[in-house]
């Protein structure tokens, strides 16, 4: 088989010549026993440099000239399918082994190389995701790897604000609709990105399953929708919902889906959902949400919006014991929490 399940099945193709300067370029040159001749990337800004100790080239062919290899290990993301296809064939036809990340290659969707490594009578390999291993352990897989998305960065100048909360079903979805409803009433352009398949309410104007996505491509996803409402909505604010609860107790599952919508938002200000008593979620509380959100992203919670459904506790009791303007939108819509948005808003901007 081309998946490579050893170290050992590497070592015995040294010495590399390594396709990517970035992090799987460096993991694979750190590889116990892997000796590295030099590295190739596209970059011209790295061109020339030294990486992990190696010259950095242009091509291939300039190694050809200066250095004796053996193999060519293309080490570089999602995205860039058409220049590891590029320099994967190139090295085939000089007659070098080839191994190959599925990030950017994966073989069984390029099985001509196969062929043509047959051809010249070289190897060729793929570092896979091993969902062999998770079928072993967890007695079912995917049958391919989920991680698609292209990694981008993007800094909005649109103001962002992320809606979380303390559990499951707590109110997020309904706060983040509540909060495009009293914007559009107070005269601004909002767009609302919902990261549920539920979200298909108005104002909502994007909507997908954040947790059909992998952890790698959650950000991605909301980094790009950002853009997208930047580009084509031009909003004056972006409502981001949340899932689940970085905090949540008893069910650790989707507390990293939580994490990687907040990370992708990188929002300006933050409003969390609480719904106490609940009656089938084990939520930690306000104070360890709170305490939790601020510390994984330089955020901060300027409003607390409360579930009462299950509760006698009024608005007050909240707004008195955590400092924090505090509103039941349901009953009362998000006017309230939007003002202390857009009074913080204002406050930072100075």
């Amino acid at each position: 088989m081309y998946s490579v399940k050893s170290v050992k099945e590497l070592q015995d193709l040294n010495p590399f010549l390594i396709i990517g300067c970035g992090g799987g370029g460096e993991k694979f040159s750190n590889l116990e026993g892997i000796e590295t001749v030099g590295f190739v990337d596209d970059d011209k800004n790295k061109q020339g440099t030294i990486f992990c100790g190696k010259e950095v080239y242009s091509d291939i062919e300039s190694h050809l000239k200066n250095s004796d290899f053996k193999s060519v290990a293309i080490m570089l993301p999602i995205g860039a399918e058409g220049n590891a296809l590029k320099y994967a064939v190139e090295a085939i036809n000089v007659g070098k082994n080839v191994v190959c990340s599925f990030r950017s290659l994966p073989i069984k969707s390029n099985s001509s190389l196969l062929k043509f490594a047959k051809e010249k009578d070289v190897s060729i390999k793929e570092i896979s995701p091993r969902l062999d291993n998770v079928k072993k352990v967890s007695g079912v897989s995917p049958e391919n790897c989920s991680e698609v998305l292209p990694k981008i960065s993007y800094d909005s100048k649109t103001p962002i604000v992320f809606v979380g909360g303390t559990s499951q079903e707590c109110g997020k979805r309904t706060t983040t609709k509540m909060l495009g409803i009293a914007a559009k009433e107070k005269g601004l352009k909002s767009a609302i990105i919902s990261t549920d398949e539920m979200g298909i309410e108005p104002p909502t104007d994007i909507n997908f399953r954040a947790g059909s996505l992998s952890a790698m491509d959650v950000p991605a996803a909301i980094l790009s929708s950002i853009k997208y409402a930047d580009e084509n909505l031009n909003p004056d604010i972006i409502f981001i919902e949340g899932q689940s609860s970085l905090t949540e107790k008893e069910n650790p599952h989707p507390r990293g889906l939580s994490a990687s919508i907040l990370i992708g938002a990188a929002p300006d200000a933050v409003i969390v959902a609480h719904r106490p008593n609940h009656p089938y979620r084990e939520p930690r509380g306000i104070d360890e949400e709170v305490k939790a959100i601020e510390a994984l992203e330089p955020t901060k919670v300027v409003g607390l919006s409360v579930n009462l459904k299950n509760s006698d506790e009024l608005v007050e009791d909240f707004e008195n014991n955590f400092n924090l303007p505090t509103d039941d939108v349901y009953y009362n819509g998000a006017s309230k929490l939007l003002d202390a948005i857009l009074e913080f808003l204002q406050e930072t901007s100075k």
